[in-house]
């Protein structure tokens, strides 16, 4: 395991459209939250109130130090259209030095 990739993760959300991912992701990357956002267009099968739903969205996976999860998911939230939305977060347990160093000088303002 890197030393250094401790901290940094990558925190997943999906949202109902491009337009509002692209929105969300604007404004993680603009308040340094995070220094990457990668958006895919995903098929989600999911129960919500006792109902078997099957949507199209699109799936943010945002790359930042774990460090900022609260402000990032309260980002989050104040953005989303979703009553309930999906944020997790996966640790990254090894990563690409000079990557990882990029992430780190893309959100470092906010790092104390």
């Amino acid at each position: 395991m890197d030393e250094n990739s401790q901290n940094y993760g990558i925190v997943l959300t999906t949202v109902s459209s491009q337009s509002e991912g692209r929105a969300i992701a604007s404004a993680l990357i603009e308040a340094h939250l995070a220094a990457c956002v990668s958006m895919m267009p995903v098929h989600s099968i999911y129960t919500w109130q006792g109902q078997v739903n099957s949507d199209q969205e699109w799936q943010l996976a945002i790359k930042t130090n774990l460090a900022l999860f609260d402000p990032l998911s309260a980002k989050i939230k104040e953005l989303h259209s979703y009553e309930l939305p999906e944020i997790i977060a996966l640790p990254i347990v090894a990563g690409f030095p000079p990557y990882l160093n990029w992430i780190a000088e893309n959100i470092k303002q906010n790092i104390q």
